[in-house]
């Protein structure tokens, strides 16, 4: 079984039919990116704001252009980890980007999509999840000319309802119960010129040491935080909730995997370390979920004589953080006991093996 390297580079599907504003939301993030650093592929590089690009630094080697056409008609998954191999090679044994967005044109299919990055093999990269852009506007028209419309959203682990400022607060309404239904158990947000909040898709301002995707020190910056312009940023993340998990017992991997088996809906992003305590006390696992998607990676608890911790970050939209708690919170077994060799089956089961991995798509 291969061991992955949790600093894993997260590649970001951003899929929606043409108008929807995937290439708005994109600037979006190129400006907003707070020091992430963000390399790009995409169908059409002329509609990519070159003022962005240079803000977010990324004019250049970090960004791929495939011309017009549809991504996942255009290349196979070889061709892909030809352009991903570009992206992600270091420079000086330090990566050069830290996320990588996939904007795919209108016409795409996003499964495909999905199915192209996670059958990479490309051991730099994670997959980082299927974003659905949608017209809040052009909703119903755009699923009456396209009814795959509502198959894509049930594919997706975010959608980004876009173009809120078009309709009045029942419309809206409206549309964000029809979406909701045809989305599943995916997080939905609502959205006015792509503006939704980078730390929901990816890290922030890079430090040394991270919690999985999001930190705890990002996460207490982003709540007291103010905007350029004086504002509170909070304007953004108020469409979604994080809670920030610690606990000094470890964790039972029954009870944490039945948890996981059985996230809530809206529950977006998982990430951090877990201490499972005798059922593998020389290793700490890394854990990275992304809507459906879940890993672990085990690697040796650091040096330095820090106590074992169990350190969780989860995004969501819609969800009941203080729920989410007490969830946590009954995963913990504080009994002494003596490993149980089945105890970890369930939470191997995502630790990725290559050659596995590839039988399976």
């Amino acid at each position: 079984m291969s061991k992955a390297n949790p600093s894993q580079i997260p590649v970001v599907v951003l899929a929606g039919f043409l108008g929807s504003g995937k290439t708005t939301l994109l600037n979006h993030l190129l400006h907003r990116s707070g020091g992430t650093r963000i390399g790009a592929i995409v169908n059409d590089f002329g509609s990519i704001e070159i003022d962005a690009m240079a803000v977010a630094g990324q004019l250049g080697d970090s960004t791929v252009s495939l011309g017009n056409g549809c991504l996942c008609c255009a290349v196979d998954a070889s061709e892909l980890d030809v352009y991903l191999d570009k992206l992600t090679r270091p420079v000086n044994d330090v990566h050069a980007i830290d996320v990588i967005v996939i904007e795919a044109s209108g016409i795409a299919e996003p499964q495909e999509l999905v199915r192209m990055v996670l059958a990479s093999e490309n051991p730099r990269i994670v997959y980082g999840g299927l974003v659905e852009v949608v017209d809040a506007a052009e909703f119903d028209a755009t699923r009456e000319k396209h009814p795959e419309v509502t198959r894509h959203l049930g594919l997706a682990d975010l959608v980004v309802v876009n173009k809120g400022d078009r309709v009045d607060t029942a419309e809206r309404e409206r549309v964000l119960g029809a979406v909701r239904a045809a989305a599943q158990s995916a997080a939905v947000v609502t959205a006015s010129y792509g503006r939704v909040d980078p730390e929901m898709l990816f890290d922030c301002r890079p430090s040394e040491e991270r919690i999985g995707q999001l930190s705890f020190d990002d996460l207490h910056r982003h709540r007291h935080g103010h905007g350029e312009d004086g504002a509170h940023e909070g304007h953004l993340h108020d469409a979604y909730e994080s809670v920030a998990f610690t606990s000094d017992v470890p964790m039972d991997p029954r009870r944490l995997m039945g948890f996981l088996d059985s996230r809530p809906e809206g529950l977006y992003r998982i990430k951090g370390y877990v201490d499972f305590g005798a059922a593998d006390p020389r290793n700490r696992y890394a854990v990275h979920a992304v809507g459906r998607f879940l890993r672990f990676y085990p690697e040796p608890w650091p040096g330095g004589g820090a106590p074992p911790l169990t350190q969780l970050v989860l995004i969501g939209a819609g969800v009941d953080t203080e729920a989410l708690e007490h969830a946590l919170a009954a995963c913990t077994s504080d009994a002494p006991h003596t490993a149980d060799e089945h105890s970890m089956w369930g939470v191997l089961r995502y630790v990725q093996d290559t050659e596995t991995e590839k039988a399976d798509l």
